[in-house]
């Protein structure tokens, strides 16, 4: 499958600001999240469930430093967890796009689902 980025929405100044398709996230939102027993994912996911984050954020947050790999075994149990692609300006004066992850509505059930299960809030 190939990795297409589409328009999600635009920016204040006329950017497009753009999400990346992939089967992964579609497969996710059909599956039930299974759970997880991982410390940096227990966290990342908190840290989701507060607000959307970039690749840094979730490092920091989670403890690791590979981020978007936690993402992906989040999305192999059964999350969603896009990644919004916003345009930023990096330390060298060019537009880049930025991913930002967050927790769809579908995502935040499920983990609440979970939760339930295992006697949490």
């Amino acid at each position: 499958p190939t990795k297409e980025n589409t328009p999600l929405a635009r920016g204040v100044d006329g950017t497009e600001i753009t999400t990346a398709n992939d089967d992964t996230t579609t497969q996710a939102a059909a599956k039930v999240f299974s759970g997880t027993s991982n410390p940096r994912e227990l966290r990342a996911i908190d840290g989701l469930k507060r607000r959307a984050m970039p690749r840094e954020h979730i490092d920091r947050a989670a403890g690791c430093s590979n981020g978007p790999e936690l993402v992906a075994n989040l999305r192999r149990k059964g999350l969603e967890v896009p990644c919004d692609r916003v345009p930023v300006i990096d330390r060298d004066g060019f537009e880049v796009l930025r991913g930002i992850y967050y927790l769809t509505k579908n995502d935040r059930r499920k983990i609440q689902r979970w939760l339930k299960c295992r006697g949490q809030r």
